[in-house]
């Protein structure tokens, strides 16, 4: 190795010792500062600050706001609207937001606000996927929020490899997780999802991370939902539900008006259930389809539901109630794209199913100003009071609870 390849002269080549920088230096810009020892019956009890997001969806959900120095995690699937939610938190927040996106351009977000409709001067857009320089940034603009979009572009330049691999994901998030305890700044990141649903990049994301939300939907309804997974700070019961329209995503205050709008009567195969999602009491629609198998074994299809407690509901009432079901195709839908994992929803399941074997609707007809509905639950007796007092426009010709429940009327 004598000979300079290029030139072809000898003895032309000099020894270079690459060093790698200082892993202090990327953090040397904002200086983290020293946690001090303190006994914990010294500690402040004083209330956590809550930063309102301009979301009441997202705040009911976050358990008041976004509290000062947490990283929340937000996952969904591609397409499903996580970029267009926080961007306008980014513009409906008020104070200064900085949103750093490695996926688009500058001039796509603009596009993407004038789209919608939404214009704000506290929307700082910043593209870069580094850390260092989004840091850096975020150092001298002093934002009372950051957003970045996403955490699977990010990239720690001390790292040979790529973004989205898992090292880079961990250190990445590692950065963000301390500048945001050290400075007191909520920092939103946007991740994505693998083909099974999970979150993409290592397990650890998920638990270095103080909130983890879940947006979801189905492609084919205009209705999305807001749930946490894990919140440090607050409940992981309550439910945010949005509505995707031209001008983005809009918060619905009353899901169950919407759901049940389009509900016809005299129709078999339909029942409604009263579900609890934190305070927030609920009016689902299940649709069931029940026709004889074609083939040897019978077809179970769930949407919205769990096919394994289906199963376990089908076999209840065959054995106990005398059914004959085990011939039987069974096809059941929770309207409005819900994900529904309350048991509260049994007693509606079955009697959808039990409606549509016999063809006979499980609602008669009842004269009032808008429709009848049937509601069946199992729903604990605050969820039941709270959806009888609301007057959904609809008038409840039967309601079923257990007998020890006290249900006010």
């Amino acid at each position: 190795m004598g000979q300079c390849k290029g030139c072809g002269e000898w003895n032309s080549l000099v020894e270079e010792i690459l060093t790698k920088p200082d892993p202090s230096s990327a953090t040397s810009v904002w200086s983290a500062t020293e946690s001090p020892v303190i006994k914990l019956a010294h500690v402040d009890r004083i209330a956590e600050q809550r930063l309102a997001s301009g979301d009441s969806e997202l705040d009911r959900v976050l358990g008041g706001g976004f509290v000062a120095g947490s990283l929340t995690l937000l996952g969904g699937e591609p397409g499903i609207g996580k970029s267009t939610l926080l961007l306008q938190v980014a513009i409906h927040h008020g104070d200064k937001v900085l949103y750093a996106s490695g996926e688009e351009s500058a001039q796509q977000i603009r596009m993407r606000a004038e789209r919608i409709g939404l214009e704000g001067d506290g929307c700082h857009v910043l593209t870069e996927m580094s850390t260092a320089k989004i840091l850096s940034v975020a150092e001298a603009l002093k934002p009372t929020l950051i957003i970045i979009d996403s955490i699977q572009t990010a990239h720690n330049p001390q790292l040979d490899s790529s973004p989205g691999s898992v090292s880079q994901i961990r250190e990445s998030a590692s950065e963000y997780l301390r500048y945001a305890k050290s400075k007191q700044i909520p920092i939103l990141l946007i991740g994505h999802i693998t083909k099974e649903g999970s979150l993409a990049g290592p397990k650890v994301l998920e638990h270095m991370v103080d909130v983890v939300l879940q947006f979801e939907g189905d492609r084919h309804h205009l209705f999305r939902t807001l749930r946490a997974m894990k919140n440090r700070f607050g409940s992981t019961q309550e439910l945010g539900v949005y509505e995707m329209t031209a001008k983005g995503m809009q918060t619905v205050s009353n899901p169950s008006r919407l759901m049940l709008g389009q509900r016809g009567d005299g129709l078999s195969g339909s029942a409604v259930g009263i579900i609890a999602e934190g305070n927030r009491p609920m009016l689902v629609e299940v649709q069931a389809l029940v026709s004889s198998a074609v083939y040897g074994t019978p077809q179970r299809s769930c949407t919205g539901f769990d096919t394994r407690r289906l199963n376990m509901l089908l076999a209840v009432l065959e054995k106990r109630c005398g059914f004959q079901l085990g011939s039987k195709d069974v096809f059941l839908n929770v309207t409005g794209g819900l994900k529904v994992e309350d048991p509260a929803l049994d007693l509606a399941v079955c009697a959808a199913i039990l409606s549509s074997m016999q063809t006979s609707p499980s609602q008669k007809a009842w004269p009032s100003r808008q429709r009848s509905v049937l509601a069946v639950s199992f729903a604990p007796s605050h969820a039941c009071n709270s959806a009888c007092q609301r007057q959904f426009n609809w008038v409840l010709i039967r309601c079923f609870v257990p007998a020890n429940l006290n249900l006010i009327t």
